[in-house]
């Protein structure tokens, strides 16, 4: 079973997806807000992929605390989990800091400065956000 990874933000939502076996994660798209239904988007992605469980990045202030966007993007899984009719479980996963790693990462690889970082950015942020996911799994089962 594959899981699907969101990185909620306002204009965008970067989206990400595990292989079968759930051991790697990959950029899979960006979804713009402004001008397509993420809902819907979502939804598609959902059936095409079989999915079963949604990671959803939450952004916790750097304290800990819940914050604006957190209120947001909570509200966005909740409207997310209506739409998909319960049938999907949605996970959170702390994202504090996914997209300054995202940003690193496109750096050290020369993405840097290319026309469409921004959406690259989002995905990989999703990617980051499902590896965590993944790593925390695993590290469970190893208890």
């Amino acid at each position: 079973m594959r899981l699907l990874s969101l990185d909620v933000g306002d204009v965008r939502i970067g989206v990400a997806i595990s292989d079968p076996m759930q051991i790697i994660s990959k950029p899979l798209e960006v979804i713009d807000r402004k001008k397509i239904k993420a809902l819907d988007r979502i939804r598609e992605l959902v059936g095409e992929y079989e999915i079963k469980e949604i990671i959803v990045g939450i952004p916790y202030g750097m304290d800990g605390e819940k914050t604006l966007q957190t209120e947001k993007v909570e509200l966005f899984a909740k409207k997310l989990y209506n739409k998909l009719e319960h049938r999907v479980k949605i996970i959170f996963v702390d994202e504090r800091l996914s997209t300054v790693e995202a940003h690193e990462l496109l750096y050290t690889i020369g993405n840097e400065r290319r026309k469409n970082h921004k959406n690259v950015v989002d995905k990989v942020a999703a990617a980051i956000i499902l590896e965590t996911h993944l790593k925390n799994k695993l590290m469970e089962g190893k208890k």
